[in-house]
């Protein structure tokens, strides 16, 4: 069984883009819009046990360049980076799609894939 939630906020390029491209290839989906919703603790720790920090943080976004240095360089510390992350979602790379699959048989597993282009979803839905 899978579960498929694309996290991001609606008013993204990057994001609608994604969005439009998994509607239609039909595949099911929720959206999660971080900024209306926001993100807990437990889910971001479970991204970083998956993908670096550093492709987690979009540090060429205005959100990152309005922050302070202090706060930038804050993020070399991981419960500081989820504290930046947890008070200013918007500092994400976006969007950030999380792939449960289950079984029976198995535990829950996570797969995620950060920012969209269809060449890097394709082989995720073959």
């Amino acid at each position: 069984m899978h579960s498929l939630v694309l996290y991001g906020i609606p008013n993204c390029d990057t994001v609608k883009k994604a969005r439009t491209w998994l509607q239609e290839q039909g595949i099911a989906f929720t959206f999660h819009d971080f900024k209306k919703n926001g993100l807990d603790r437990a889910t971001i720790q479970d991204w970083l046990q998956h993908k670096d920090l550093d492709i987690l943080i979009n540090r060429k976004g205005t959100t990152w360049r309005a922050l302070t240095d202090e706060q930038k360089a804050s993020v070399s510390d991981v419960d500081a980076a989820i504290a930046l992350i947890i008070a200013s979602p918007s500092v994400i790379k976006r969007p950030v799609l999380q792939m449960q699959t289950s079984s029976a048989a198995s535990a829950t597993t996570s797969h995620i894939e950060v920012g969209f282009s269809a060449q890097q979803y394709q082989p995720l839905f073959k």
